[in-house]
């Protein structure tokens, strides 16, 4: 008997808990978070529109000015606008932050290859060979570029 009087006061208590939920007012779904400044400036950067990307992660520094991987976008969008000078400023501010910043080293090393300084690159692929211990896709792509800049300056 006993046990018979548990199961009931448990569907019971099972029965007025669904029975006022599905009376609540809320919602157990929320709405869909609005994304990141930082998530638009990076979705920005992949859709090629560098001028957004810039305005969107300048709102990110402004408010953290000690994001390195913002200013590694600024540096990056910067770069493929053809703004060097800013790039550089950019690039600079992200490796003060985090010296080992691999983004920041492989984008710095291809600006110095876009603007003729092999050297300078080099020694960003060591900075990202120290950087990566057990390798990375920075230092592949910076070494490979490299290469292609060293080809193309072999053919004339």
């Amino acid at each position: 008997m006993r046990i018979t009087s548990i199961v009931a006061v448990v569907l019971t208590l099972g029965l007025i808990s669904t029975a006022m939920a599905a009376g609540s007012s809320s919602s157990s779904r929320r709405p869909a978070a609005e994304p990141s400044t930082y998530q638009q400036g990076v979705s920005a950067v992949k859709a090629g529109d560098y001028g957004r990307a810039l305005g969107l992660f300048e709102k990110v520094v402004r408010a953290n000015p000690r994001n390195a991987d913002a200013w590694n976008y600024i540096g990056f969008s910067h770069r493929n606008l053809k703004q060097f000078d800013q790039a550089l400023a950019a690039y600079t501010k992200a490796l003060d932050i985090d010296p080992e910043h691999r983004g920041a080293n492989e984008y710095l090393g291809e600006l110095y290859l876009q603007t003729g300084d092999l050297e300078k690159a080099r020694t960003r692929l060591k900075t990202l060979d120290a950087a990566c211990t057990f390798g990375c896709e920075e230092y592949d792509d910076l070494k490979q570029a490299i290469k292609k800049y060293e080809a193309a300056q072999k053919r004339g």
